[in-house]
């Protein structure tokens, strides 16, 4: 399986590298590069790369002293919400008082879009997801997140963990900016997988798991097959009047949703998988005051 990745190399800066099998085999151009031609030319570029050339900072890359950065540079992230029937429970769980804004949204053709996250602040595999310091009840949402040229077609996948509170979303909806726009609010990596490698999207499987002390609290997975929308319905309407000249990561929902006496605590670690895309895994910080 290729995989693309996000390095920083002791020396010099970012390199965009092709793993195969976990071992770094070409360097690419910048992703925004790539995202901003139509998929078929990016997909040209990608087999066309070629290895390094002997000498060169690039050449270098894959040694011990890489650091793995999130995969993405230039791109926002977006994400869409109660994809899928499980989430939308969840939302009436934390928000009776909102239930049937939750249906309306559940079954509405327009899906809930939203704005995650700048580059700058997507945490990479690896490193700490937070949980806000004023917010009682936070959960990890395991995502497939869909990496998006600028015409909107799909390069590529990636597990991406919406962090959110679901104590302030759940005081009032118009809170969402603020129960999912934070720091360490959003983790993707370890990589992207280009879209031509992934046979069934339509049905992969994402599995999510909560470790504490060593022990799993929280263990479970679906498919996005249980979804109530389509990869491509959602980035239609993220894109229609929008344009991400650089390309745009679009996390596609949750359909996990851990029980209600469950909160995330500092120390916790967070595996988010998605089958034949890679694993996310994220210990948790508390962020903010």
């Amino acid at each position: 399986m290729s995989t693309i990745v996000h390095l920083q190399p002791p020396q010099g800066p970012p390199v965009w590298v092709v793993r195969q099998d976990g071992v770094p085999d070409r360097v690419l151009p910048p992703l925004a590069e790539l995202l901003a031609l139509p998929l078929d030319e990016a997909r040209a570029v990608v087999a066309a790369a070629r290895e390094a050339e002997p000498g060169s900072v690039a050449a270098h890359v894959g040694t011990a002293g890489d650091r793995l950065l999130a995969p993405v540079d230039r791109q926002e992230v977006w994400a869409a919400g109660v994809t899928y029937r499980r989430s939308r429970d969840g939302r009436v769980e934390e928000s009776a008082g909102a239930a049937s804004l939750y249906d309306l949204v559940h079954e509405a053709e327009r899906p809930e879009v939203f704005f995650k996250a700048t580059a700058e602040r997507v945490v990479p595999d690896g490193e700490p997801v937070g949980i806000r310091a004023d917010s009682g009840w936070d959960v990890p949402e395991a995502e497939v997140g869909l990496v998006l040229t600028s015409r909107g077609e799909v390069f590529g996948y990636v597990p991406g963990d919406d962090v959110s509170s679901r104590s302030i979303e759940g005081e009032n909806p118009l809170y969402l900016p603020q129960a999912k726009v934070y720091t360490r609010s959003c983790a993707l990596g370890p990589g992207i997988v280009p879209a031509w490698e992934v046979p069934a999207p339509e049905a992969l499987g994402i599995s999510l798991r909560i470790e504490r002390s060593g022990r799993a609290v929280y263990e479970e997975s679906t498919s996005t097959a249980a979804m109530r929308r389509t990869f491509a319905e959602l980035a239609d309407w993220l894109l229609r009047a929008l344009e991400f000249p650089h390309g745009v990561v679009l996390l596609t929902g949750t359909g996990l949703v851990p029980p209600a006496d469950l909160t995330l605590a500092a120390g916790d670690v967070v595996t988010v998988a998605v089958e034949g895309v890679g694993e996310l895994v994220n210990p948790v910080v508390v962020v903010g005051r």
